[in-house]
């Protein structure tokens, strides 16, 4: 898919990656935050993001160099991976995607972070995101959610927008025949709420309902209490194909929920015992 016109990537964001600069215990964090995660994911992650990683031939051994991976990915999708330092501001972020570019950011957390982190870092970036944009429909998506954000921004309905990436691009589930699994890299990056969200009874787990999430509010320090589980990606491309200026303005005219909340209408989706 050709680039959107009059868009240079050349802006201050736009790093190189600095692969040289890591050093033994960066690659060791690599390593020990890929091995702990691939051993939990099968069975839990769903197939299409299982291949992506294995597509891509993401491994331990060291932190993945963004040229390799682009070797993959760009032939495969049409997507490629470009390094900033850290979070970019919105415009920017929306316009990568709009391009088919995901920014991951070049930096790898401490020692003392394996756990939990505030911002993402390169392992949240490439191991959880960058494998499911091997998938075609998904990737599409993520091109068509980038074009929506650029729109939104204009309209005002940014954080109506922004709940729709947090409950998919995020933290994701999605139907299969052995089972709910994950897709979102939010999960699929976490030790704990890999397990958490399909094994605890505490979260709702609701079927996928764009005006419903967009009015939902989001945990951002903790783990997640409502999951919007979506029935393939289809689903998902065509939920970002419409002009969402008329759903903003419905979903404007009903009150927030809070990320704890059921409501009347929901389908909730209980975990097989």
């Amino acid at each position: 898919m050709a680039s959107l016109p009059n868009d240079p990537i050349g802006s201050d964001y736009v790093i190189d990656q600095g692969w040289s600069r890591y050093n033994a215990a960066d690659h060791a964090i690599w390593r020990d935050l890929f091995l702990r995660q691939s051993a939990m994911l099968p069975g839990g992650a769903c197939e299409e993001f299982m291949q992506g990683l294995t597509g891509l031939g993401v491994v331990a051994d060291e932190i993945p160099k963004f040229d390799d991976l682009n070797a993959i990915l760009e032939p495969a999708t049409n997507w490629t991976i470009v390094a900033v330092p850290g979070l970019v501001p919105d415009d920017i972020f929306f316009n990568h995607l709009a391009n088919r570019r995901f920014p991951a950011t070049n930096w790898i957390r401490r020692r003392d972070q394996m756990d939990y982190l505030q911002e993402p870092d390169i392992f949240h970036d490439v191991f959880g995101h960058v494998p499911i944009l091997m998938n075609p429909v998904f990737a599409d998506y993520l091109q068509a959610y980038g074009r929506g954000g650029m729109k939104a921004l204009r309209l005002g309905a940014l954080p109506l927008l922004a709940r729709l990436y947090w409950y998919t691009v995020e933290f994701g589930l999605i139907k299969t025949d052995q089972g709910l699994r994950i897709y979102g890299a939010g999960i699929v990056s976490s030790r704990g709420e890999s397990r958490y969200c399909l094994e605890d009874g505490k979260p709702a787990r609701i079927g996928f309902d764009l005006s419903r999430i967009m009015r939902t509010r989001y945990r951002i320090d903790d783990f997640q209490e409502v999951y919007f589980v979506i029935d393939n990606f289809d689903q998902l491309f065509d939920a970002t194909a419409p002009d969402f200026t008329p759903l903003y303005e419905q979903v404007r005219g009903f009150p927030e929920l809070a990320p704890s909340d059921t409501v009347p209408g929901d389908s909730l989706i209980k975990l097989a015992r």
